[in-house]
């Protein structure tokens, strides 16, 4: 297996476009949240890798350097994740704690966690390979986390809080990657454009679990541009000319187009629910083609080691950095992402937005009172059962790849002559 090919995990930026703040004329508005609930992947795990079996973990140098009082907390980034950033925005807290943490407060519980886990997907069959908790897995944590707010709110307000409660999303990359490009297993059963349909339908499954447990505010990201991350382009075999892999973004464009029409039938089909897209796909794109605008020199390579292939485990205290991180802007590392996330959440403030979820995720007006679409709601209702007798079937292939692995991961070195078990 080639050094980069562990596939434990693959970081990316979430640069996200996520509206959360308003501007009407001079006057700043703030929406009104209760707490910040968090799903997905490494672009939104503050820390629950640290608690499970994993060789994706963040919790060591030089991640966390740049973090108040520069400790690495298991965040896959030099300082704070976009949670994080839009927590304090919100007046909510200034870090969003891991669910997992076993010393969260009353507090804590009140203000939102997050579920995430690095190398995570939507499709279960990417945790199988990373030992990441999958995103069906966050839903069970979640109904963990219902207990314990009633427990501490009582039921009348705990209901309350989950209502106004920010729902983030982000998820979906470790699905590509591990399972349709850099591994093929789903290649067996899709063309891309199939994929792209069930790990949408997927979401679509969360989203409605999420819904039925009280949550109604809902913000969902699109996938970034693939292509860019510096693994792929090492991958690909542009050493020298190190340009974006096209086709993984032109993939990548394909899905969020897709996204962007499915958000608004899912807002049909849940009543009183609220749903945004927040896109990441040109943030990136962006700063990757106008490096020099931003602040940025170095926009193909990662921060860690060579940059072209160092990720978890591989990117640790051993491994060399860039002298500033603040220079670097890509993902196989996320070494300048706090950088990158303060560049991003200025922007977001400075410009005129509507408030966050009072927006049509796609069009940009304002929202008018949900109308129900009965032959659209059908369609997706015969869709989302086929999706679950698809997902009844995947369970075997998980249970018969965890039996192979078993317990045990393994990483060579670029050598191929060490190997380490945990």
């Amino acid at each position: 297996m080639a050094c980069y090919a562990s596939y434990s995990i693959i970081l990316i930026h979430l640069c996200t476009s996520v509206v959360v703040v308003a501007s009407f004329g001079n006057d700043l508005i703030r929406p009104k949240f209760s707490s910040i609930l968090v799903f997905g992947d490494s672009t939104v795990d503050t820390g629950n890798n640290n608690y499970i079996k994993t060789l994706a973990k963040g919790n060591h140098f030089p991640y966390g350097k740049d973090f108040p009082g520069h400790v690495p907390t298991g965040r896959f980034s030099n300082g704070k994740l976009v949670p994080d950033f839009i927590a304090s925005v919100l007046n909510l807290k200034n870090t969003v704690p891991p669910f997992l943490h076993p010393n969260l407060s009353d507090e804590d519980l009140l203000t939102g966690v997050s579920f995430a886990s690095g190398g995570s997907g939507f499709d279960d069959l990417t945790t199988a390979l990373t030992g990441a908790i999958a995103v069906s897995q966050q839903i069970e944590y979640f109904k963990v986390y219902v207990g314990r707010l009633k427990a501490i709110a009582g039921e009348h307000e705990a209901k309350q809080i989950l209502r106004d409660s920010l729902v983030i999303i982000s998820a979906g990359t470790n699905d590509f990657l591990l399972n349709f490009y850099d591994i093929s297993t789903r290649k067996l059963e899709f063309n891309i454009d199939g994929y792209q349909d069930f790990v949408q339908s997927r979401l679509q499954i969360f989203m409605k679990e999420l819904y039925d447990l009280g949550c109604r505010k809902f913000a969902v990201s699109g996938l970034p541009c693939i292509g860019c991350i510096p693994i792929q382009i090492t991958k690909s075999g542009k050493i020298k000319d190190r340009k974006c892999v096209e086709d993984e973004n032109s993939d990548a464009k394909l899905y969020n187009r897709k996204l962007t029409r499915l958000l608004p039938k899912i807002q049909a089909m849940l009543p009183g629910s609220k749903v945004v897209y927040t896109d990441i796909y040109y943030t990136l794109i962006n700063l990757i083609n106008q490096p020099q605008k931003y602040g940025f020199k170095e926009t193909n390579k990662g921060c860690c080691g060579t940059g072209l292939f160092e990720v978890t485990p591989l990117c640790n205290e051993f491994t060399s950095t860039c002298d500033d991180p603040s220079n670097v802007d890509n993902s196989d590392l996320e070494e300048d992402e706090q950088e990158v996330l303060s560049l991003q959440e200025q922007l977001r403030v400075e410009k005129d937005l509507r408030v966050v979820l009072e927006r049509n995720p796609v069009n940009g007006k304002l929202a008018t009172k949900t109308t129900k679409n009965p032959t659209k709601g059908k369609s997706a209702k015969v869709k989302m059962k086929s999706v679950k007798e698809k997902i009844k079937s995947d369970k075997e292939k998980i249970k018969s790849v965890k039996e192979k692995n078993k317990s045990t991961m393994e990483i060579e070195d670029c050598s191929g002559r060490e190997k380490k078990k945990i």
